[in-house]
């Protein structure tokens, strides 16, 4: 499994994942132009295998029109820091494990309480 951070989601996150041995990428961290288009970088994650982390409802609409792959985890908490991002991905962790090896799901929403 490997996660691809939409360009709405800092860069920063994908130093403490990887620390967590989380493999991981950011979307400028690729040879897409920047800014990369919604539909480039989910060409992008179908070829290169990769799972959307995001929190922009447009994936929501391209997985709900073309179906997976690639996966996307959509993160539902409008703007939250760095840290507390992480450690919302680490919490939830065994789901993103769960929908990685799952052949029936291709997207998780994961909610924050307000």
């Amino acid at each position: 499994m490997k996660l691809l951070l939409d360009a709405n989601i800092s860069w920063r996150l994908v130093k403490l994942l990887q620390e967590k041995g989380i493999d991981c990428i950011h979307v400028e961290q690729t040879d897409l132009p920047v800014p990369a288009t919604d539909r480039s970088i989910w060409k992008f994650a179908l070829t290169e295998n990769l799972i959307i982390v995001t929190n922009d409802e447009d994936f929501l609409n391209l997985s709900n029109l073309y179906g997976f792959p690639p996966k996307v985890i959509l993160i539902k908490t409008g703007n939250m820091r760095t840290v507390y991002l992480f450690e919302l991905i680490i919490k939830h962790f065994s789901s993103i494990n769960e929908i990685s090896n799952s052949t029936d799901i291709g997207l998780l929403e994961i909610y924050t309480k307000s």
